[in-house]
């Protein structure tokens, strides 16, 4: 096993082989790291994984006088604050809309209610066929963002960003007087 200046030096080069070993020497690490932030297995694997896509990525930029190891916890930390504030972002939109069903149950009469339900299911066949898709799984089948991303073979941004915008058109469909 090679020692970090050489793979960083070789990484540059575009050697994959010294990709893999990166990701052979340092995946378990940084995964561990990763859950002690989190809490979350699932979520420290998509930390570590963007991690490492983000490092191939940008491996000609890497400076070999800086320890990858260091960069590499660092950019764990990094990728677990923005899907923290992602997820936060979301949690409000999702917070927004229970509230907003709920005040919905409890303003409207049993016709008005009908009404409602038949305006939302008219709105959500109206949503182009990938956000419907997304917003039925999530909403009406009870699937994780995750699951989602992964039956669907999209990101899991993807799939925040149809939520979202299926959210935004339920609420400018419903009419004032209900």
């Amino acid at each position: 096993m090679k020692n970090d200046d050489e793979l960083v030096y070789l990484l540059k080069k575009g050697d994959e082989q010294a990709f893999t070993e990166l990701i052979n020497k340092y995946n378990r690490k940084l995964f561990s790291y990763a859950v002690s932030l989190s809490g979350d297995y699932s979520s420290a694997k998509d930390i570590v994984q963007d991690v490492f896509i983000k490092t191939y990525e940008f491996r000609k930029r890497l400076d070999p006088k800086f320890s990858i190891q260091g960069f590499l916890y660092r950019s764990v930390y990094n990728q677990f604050i923005n899907q923290y504030h992602k997820n936060k972002s979301l949690l409000k939109v999702h917070d927004e809309y229970v509230r907003f069903l709920d005040q919905i149950v409890k303003d409207t009469s049993e016709s008005d209610f009908e009404r409602m339900i038949k305006i939302m299911n008219k709105s959500i066949s109206k949503l182009p066929e990938k956000c419907k898709e997304v917003f039925v799984l999530s909403k009406k089948r009870g699937l994780t963002n995750i699951e989602i991303s992964e039956y669907l073979n999209v990101s899991i941004k993807t799939v925040e960003s149809h939520i979202t915008y299926a959210f935004k058109q339920l609420k400018k469909s419903i009419p004032p007087d209900i």
